[in-house]
């Protein structure tokens, strides 16, 4: 953990961290670096200072996720949100799940800062709002602590899924809830496409320019790999249009979604990267001159075990056989 900054929660962070020398070595996966941890906490210092308040797509997700507490009879007083979308999040939270306290987290102080200076807009929540930077892959989060826990397009950057999700988990009470939104691997496929055919035609080659991102089908097994239990998965898919495929840059840039590979190619030759928005346009262009981008969100649920969640049956324990009611029902016809 780096500094903390505003009114820390200490009791928080006495003992029993959240982070990867607590999780089961036989549910921990390796330790490949597939991102630049470091380069993604620059680039959400710079995202801190281009974001924009109005951005729609940002906005709607952290509603959309925001949306599912209360499908919840449930109240949850104390919450954590990480990284990601935090000032999307605290604006959308006003009067949902009965969130009493409040921390936020990521591990960019400049984004953190941000939403501290923001805080005085939201003084008639009566929201206790903590702030700290931190990890998503070593969370500084006592055992569990708190209520729920909020993930808002941010997990999808971390080196561990599995392991974040599973500290996740531990970070929460029993019965307590836990929120995701992850971009999944349709998010930007026009570029991707348009990516692959200028390197082809400029360098002879391909190089990764794009993250590697889960698929829906993945999503289902990582709340179960993590321990959550009643695990719930969605999907959606938003199309935002832009001017250009420079548009399209500057807004992942104010979003903190640039390129982190660990094994990118750190310069982008000029002829390149003018092939590939030609090739952009040239594919995928309107007749109104805008191109479009596409944006897979991928929704989870999942809560920490408790005696009270419905549970399935001991195998083996059925009373009826599927025999007896082919007996009964199977010769009946609709």
């Amino acid at each position: 953990m780096n500094r903390p900054t505003g009114n820390l929660v200490r009791s928080f962070l006495r003992r029993s961290f959240c982070t990867a020398e607590n999780i089961d070595t036989n549910l921990h996966t390796s330790k490949l670096q597939i991102f630049d941890r470091q380069l993604k906490r620059k680039q959400r210092d710079r995202a801190a200072w281009l974001i924009n308040r109005k951005d729609s797509l940002v906005n709607t997700v952290a509603d959309n996720l925001l949306d599912r507490l209360e499908d919840v009879k449930k109240t949850f007083p104390s919450a954590l949100c990480l990284g990601g979308s935090l000032e999307a999040i605290r604006r959308s939270v006003r009067g949902r799940g009965g969130i009493e306290k409040l921390i936020m987290m990521d591990s960019s102080y400049d984004m953190v800062k941000l939403c501290k200076d923001a805080e005085k807009d939201y003084s008639s929540d009566n929201i206790e709002t903590s702030f700290m930077v931190g990890d998503e892959e070593f969370l500084p989060i006592k055992e569990s602590s708190v209520d729920l826990v909020i993930s808002c397009l941010g997990l999808h950057w971390t080196n561990d899924l599995p392991g974040a999700m599973i500290q996740s988990r531990l970070a929460l009470k029993p019965d307590g809830l836990f929120l995701a939104a992850i971009f999944g691997g349709e998010t930007l496929k026009e570029l991707r496409i348009a990516c692959t055919i200028a390197h082809m035609e400029r360098e002879g080659g391909v190089s990764p320019r794009i993250s590697p991102l889960a698929q829906v089908r993945d999503a289902g097994n990582l709340l179960t790999r993590a321990g959550f239990t009643l695990p719930g998965v969605d999907v959606d898919e938003y199309q935002v249009r832009y001017n250009s495929a420079l548009e399209l840059i500057e807004h992942l840039r104010a979003m903190g979604e640039t390129n982190a590979l660990v094994n990118r190619i750190k310069f982008l030759k000029r002829d390149t990267a003018l092939a590939t928005a030609a090739v952009y346009e040239s594919m995928f262009a309107a007749e109104d001159g805008t191109i479009p981008a596409t944006f897979q969100v991928i929704y989870m649920t999942g809560w920490r075990e408790h005696e009270s969640q419905q549970k399935a049956k001991r195998r083996g324990s059925a009373t009826v056989s599927f025999m007896d009611i082919q007996k009964e029902f199977g010769g009946q016809t609709s």
